[in-house]
């Protein structure tokens, strides 16, 4: 069974420092795009960042860049995304998911064109 599993959420004061890891079971990534996704309250699920499957071209939204990054470890097989400066509007739901249409040279940002999908990790950032 294929599984993305995300860790490294949860409540932090706005302007600090969060590091989401997520470590798929099941299969290698190694190839695939990797992304993550959000969705707050009462919201659509949104883009926040991706990687391709090289990990040589990224793509951010445009409220996250400069405060976020994405990268991949693929001896581990891992996606991590570290959050600096951590606003309240950041606080969601963050989703991992892997996009085997991405592959390893796209980056994709629409969430339809995401295979797997983790669980989500909750992250609070208070005011």
């Amino acid at each position: 069974q294929v599984q993305l599993v995300e860790s490294g959420g949860g409540l932090v004061q706005a302007g600090g420092s969060l590091r989401l890891s997520c470590r798929p079971s099941g299969r290698t990534f190694s190839r695939y795009c990797m992304g993550w996704f959000r969705q707050a309250p009462g919201k659509d699920r949104e883009f926040v960042a991706a990687i391709n499957g090289n990990g040589d071209d990224i793509y951010y939204h445009d409220s996250v860049k400069g405060r976020f990054a994405i990268s991949r470890g693929d001896a581990e097989n891992t996606v991590a995304l570290e959050m600096n400066k951590l606003e309240p509007e950041d606080t969601a739901v963050y989703y991992c998911a892997a996009s085997t249409i991405g592959g390893e040279t796209m980056v994709v940002v629409l969430a339809h064109m995401y295979d797997y999908w983790g669980q989500g990790t909750q992250v609070t950032v208070s005011s």
